[in-house]
């Protein structure tokens, strides 16, 4: 056509998931605020059940589009680009969920005094007899983390230089030492000296602690569909946001363990009993 510009970006038609995603969010959501109020609010089940199919069915549907819009040449440099300023920004909304836990930890540990009544003006409070010894399992799962950082890096590595069985084996190992850690973390969770709730120390430690899990289990599931997509021979030196946006997201989850390992288990037990 005269007068034709060639742009480095596609317009696609609209999908109809982005409004879907944001519905199921609204609506797991508003579920999870029925569910902590279940005392007195009904209905929580059907709520959360819609939202979490909801999300469970964007993730399937709208991923799947992305995946097939890659494979058809639609990301180009500027989509890319907006890609990974879309990723960065997701990694730092993730980043600051763990300085909410961080800041109530040091809260905690800091100002015991605040809160006398409730753990008798020390911490770790008096009702935790013992405290994980952070140079146990915690150690060991520190180094299985660190490792795994340095096979996803080599992974990254190999499929930029057209390695692709590199790749596929830098993977694998990275899902292994993955699956390897929650494994231990919920071995740990089963023989732990103290339980779920009751006092600021369990709280936190739990809730800092399997956060982090959730997102080493959202991590290995990221990295199982690379690994299903380059044997599917997607993937090329060039175009591999997907293996880029999984190898970030794995180094965000190492940095955060490291910080957890040394102000959780090492600081904030300091003192204790060990287990």
């Amino acid at each position: 056509m005269a007068g034709a510009k060639n742009h480095d970006y596609h317009i696609l038609p609209p999908d109809i998931w982005p409004l879907i995603a944001s519905i199921s969010a609204l609506t797991f959501t508003s579920g999870m605020v029925l569910f902590m109020h279940r005392d007195t609010m009904s209905g929580w089940p059907i709520v959360l059940g819609l939202g979490i199919a909801g999300l469970i069915a964007t993730f399937f549907s709208w991923f799947s589009n992305i995946v097939k819009e890659a494979q058809a040449g639609d990301h180009t440099p500027v989509v890319q680009l907006h890609l990974r300023y879309g990723m960065i920004l997701f990694i730092a909304s993730e980043v600051m969920f763990f300085v909410g836990w961080f800041w109530a930890w040091f809260d905690f540990a800091l100002f015991p005094s605040h809160l006398s009544d409730v753990i008798g003006g020390v911490f770790p409070p008096k009702a935790i007899e013992a405290v994980i010894d952070p140079f146990d399992l915690p150690l060991l799962n520190t180094m299985i983390l660190l490792c795994s950082g340095t096979t996803v890096t080599w992974a990254h590595h190999c499929l930029i230089h057209g390695d692709r069985n590199g790749l596929k084996q830098g993977l694998w190992l990275t899902i292994l030492l993955g699956l390897l850690f929650s494994s231990i973390q919920a071995y740990e969770y089963m023989h732990a000296p103290f339980g779920f709730g009751g006092n600021t120390y369990s709280s936190g430690f739990y809730m800092a602690t399997g956060f982090h899990g959730f997102h080493v289990i959202v991590g290995t599931i990221f990295l199982i569909v690379c690994l299903v997509r380059t044997y599917k021979g997607h993937f090329t030196p060039k175009h591999h946001f997907g293996v880029e946006a999984a190898a970030w997201y794995w180094h965000f989850v190492d940095v955060v363990w490291l910080f957890l390992f040394v102000v959780v288990y090492i600081w904030g037990g300091w003192g204790a009993p060990i287990h």
